[in-house]
């Protein structure tokens, strides 16, 4: 397809980027740190730290991945935490070690860690001891070698360390009791690290920076393979988009989505660490009132979020009287932004919600709106610089601008592979190199991109992917179950909910129980709000279940 898009760019935007200007992750921290050394770099719970002194605690990690553990090239360290000051200070230390970061939800159920961890064959675990209870049931099952284990109120410094541990520990009972033989504390990792020197790992664009873990259609997550050149690709298309819009050594943005999600780890901790932003790491968003309490301390400039969290901000009664003369940027992404929110958002803040849109398999971004975007638009944007869309047909071939069909992408932000999945790499890929997102859209004459189906059974949790298989495969392990199949409804809240449906072995089986059971196996927003139990579920003619079928009658049902 020919970039038509071009045409609609806002004023200083390139139409391709530069990917050769960084050499790696780690190239681009180093430069970082040495042009913005004295400027805050994060803040979490009222403490910062500066460009400066990251660069310090990152080479004091990365010397005890390096000289204490002596891991070997290539390994890969998996991050199991919430927004909180240890995350930068780990990630960085990683990939400035050389090796592999693999990003971990830290609300996962001991059964969803296992399947990642030993996918990826995380040889080291840094985790927060609110979450180490989880670990400590698979441990044995598992490769890892090496537990770094840290707390909320660490790095905060004394004695909010003190308070914030003792109120989480004591008070809110947050903790778990848990034993992981030999494992270290984050702080003693990096007294040890610092008696080891960072030793220079020559990192190219071809090596491995993230294996980010996105749904599988069989029921297990995937492990995309994102490098060096992915990452740094998709923060310079990024940094092309804001740079007309924003100020380097100036810019202080809100980051509240968590930094495992790739969302906010490419947006808000890399490419806005690439201008000297501040990151006001948010670390329970939903705690709305707490949140609306840290945001009266900063004049922010920039915010990203989900649908469902500015929906939120919005409803807190205090949020409208907050200072917004000096918001530039409004950025939602993960799920898709509803005009009723993005209206309401312009009249408070007076700045426009611009909806993007991604995929981790794509680093995430592939389009995004113009931020001067004057009123909302129902698209997803303009593809993003150096980005190639495709919108195809079942028989992949190619629909003129006006014409619905599968869009397909190509750039340098695509990840390389799946981990390990060749099959499901083959699949996902055309023959010509375009990567099939499963989303249906058409693209108007300007160039703007606007989804109008999915053609997977994915659904979107408050822009978070549930993918069917692994919620059936938890219902149906249950022994009142003879079959089910989930699907996607309507929700205000988190845009998509999961509902399933079930026939049933016990007929005494409620759908409290069911869910009960769900909790204790899954992620909480991959867990079933609704059950509808039924004689028989709907098939082909070859016996598969129609989920479509119940989805549609679903909504007809809530109309």
């Amino acid at each position: 397809m020919d970039k038509i898009w071009l045409q609609s760019y806002p004023a200083g935007v390139p139409a391709e980027i530069d990917v050769d200007e960084f050499r790696s992750i780690a190239d681009l921290f180093e430069q970082g740190v040495r042009r913005f050394a004295s400027r805050t770099a994060y803040i979490c719970m009222g403490k910062g730290i500066t460009y400066g002194e990251l660069d310090r605690l990152s080479a004091q990690f990365a010397g005890y991945l390096q000289g204490e553990l002596k891991l070997p090239a290539r390994a890969r360290v998996a991050l199991m935490m919430p927004n909180l000051l240890q995350y930068p200070v780990a990630l960085f230390g990683t990939l400035r070690a050389g090796y592999t970061v693999v990003n971990v939800n830290p609300l996962y159920t001991a059964r969803e860690l296992e399947h990642q961890l030993r996918d990826a064959g995380a040889d080291v675990v840094v985790i927060v001891e609110n979450f180490a209870h989880t670990l400590e049931q698979v441990r044995r099952r598992l490769p890892v070698k090496h537990v770094v284990v840290t707390s909320l109120g660490e790095m905060l410094g004394f004695p909010k360390s003190m308070l914030v541990n003792f109120i989480v520990r004591r008070v809110k009972k947050m903790v778990p009791a848990w034993r992981l033989d030999g494992a270290v504390h984050f702080g003693d990792a990096l007294a040890r690290g610092a008696s080891h020197r960072l030793q220079p790992v020559e990192l190219g664009h071809d090596d491995i920076a993230f294996l980010q873990y996105t749904g599988g259609t069989t029921g297990l997550a995937k492990g995309a393979v994102l490098t060096h050149r992915n990452i740094i690709a998709n923060l310079q298309q990024a940094h092309a988009w804001i740079r007309p819009f924003l100020h380097e050594g100036e810019e202080v943005i809100i980051t509240a989505l968590p930094l495992y999600h790739i969302f906010s780890l490419t947006a808000n901790c890399l490419t806005f660490f690439k201008i000297g932003a501040t990151n006001v790491l948010i670390t329970n968003p939903r705690d709305i009132p707490g949140f609306v309490k840290e945001l009266r301390k900063h004049k922010f400039t920039a915010i990203t979020g989900v649908n469902t969290l500015f929906n939120a901000l919005l409803n807190n009664p205090d949020f409208a009287s907050l200072d917004f003369s000096n918001l530039r940027v409004s950025l939602g992404g993960g799920m898709a932004v509803q005009k009723a929110v993005a209206e309401k958002w312009r009249k408070v803040t007076g700045i426009a919600l611009v909806e993007a849109y991604g995929l981790t398999e794509t680093s995430p971004a592939v389009t995004i709106n113009p931020l001067d975007l004057p009123e909302f638009n129902h698209s997803i944007g303009l593809p993003v610089p150096s980005t190639e869309i495709s919108i195809r047909d079942d028989a992949d071939v190619e629909q003129p601008v006006g014409q619905r069909g599968e869009l397909c992408v190509r750039g340098p932000q695509v990840m390389q592979a799946y981990w390990n999945r060749p099959d499901d790499t083959a699949r996902v890929f055309t023959p010509d190199g375009f990567l099939r997102t499963g989303d249906i859209a058409v693209v108007d004459d300007k160039g703007f991109v606007t989804l109008v189906d999915r053609k997977k059974d994915m659904i979107l949790v408050s822009g978070f992917n549930v993918y069917p298989n692994e919620v059936e495969d938890v219902v149906a392990s249950h022994p009142g179950v003879i079959e089910v199949a989930a699907v996607g409804v309507p929700d205000e809240r988190s845009g998509e909910a999961v509902k399933v449906f079930v026939v049933r072995k016990d007929p005494s089986l409620t759908e409290a129980e069911l869910i009960a059971y769900c909790h204790e196996n899954l992620t909480g927003y991959k867990v079933p709000h609704r059950v509808e139990f039924r004689d028989e579920l709907p098939k082909s003619n070859v016996g598969k279940i129609l989920r479509r079928e119940l989805r549609e009658g679903s909504v007809r049902g809530n109309a």
